[in-house]
Parts: C-alpha cells; structure tokens; sequence
C-alpha cells in the first residue's frame, strides 16, 4: 500500500465512533480494496479497537486484516528531551 494514500485512517482524539465509521465509508461507499488504520502512543489500544469492530461486527465476512506493522518513533520533545512513541499501522483488505 502507498504511502499518504486517500485510504489511510488516523487513530487519534475523536469519538470512537467516527474511525469506525470511517473505516466503514472507505470500503462500502469509496470501494477502497485496502484501508490503512495508523496510530501512535497512547491511541494504539483505539486502533486496534476500531480495527476488530469493523472486521467482527460492522464488515463481517467482508473485509480481514492483511498486515500489521509495528515500529517506534524517535523525535524531540518540547522541553527538547529525545523520545520514543510507539507506532502500529494496520492494513484491512476487502474479502
């Protein structure tokens, strides 16, 4: 899958709901064949949640997990202290 593709979901402070439902949109209405569902930190537990609610219940026997990458990120915080986040993308393909 392509780096910044339309078909990527960005886990971060909205309701629950709303990366579900995008989830959703991306496979039902736009036709996407692949969704990217990214997340760092403390919202990883949130991907993960949005990822089997779409597979299990909202789009059962239509779409499955294909891959799951996890890395972590190194970069500078704001009192300019080095810092590791943990990442975890997730690459949902329709069945």
């Amino acid at each position: 899958m392509e780096e910044g593709t339309d078909n990527s979901i960005f886990i971060g402070t909205k309701p629950f709901m709303n990366y579900v439902t995008g989830v959703v949109v991306q496979f039902t209405t736009k036709g996407a064949k692949e969704v990217l569902v990214k997340a760092r930190g403390k919202f990883i537990s949130r991907a993960v949640d949005v990822v089997e609610l779409a597979v299990k219940r909202f789009l059962k026997n239509k779409i499955q997990i294909k891959n799951i990458t996890i890395d972590s990120e190194e970069f500078t915080n704001k009192e300019g202290k080095q810092v590791h986040v943990s990442t975890i993308e997730i690459i949902l393909e329709s069945i």
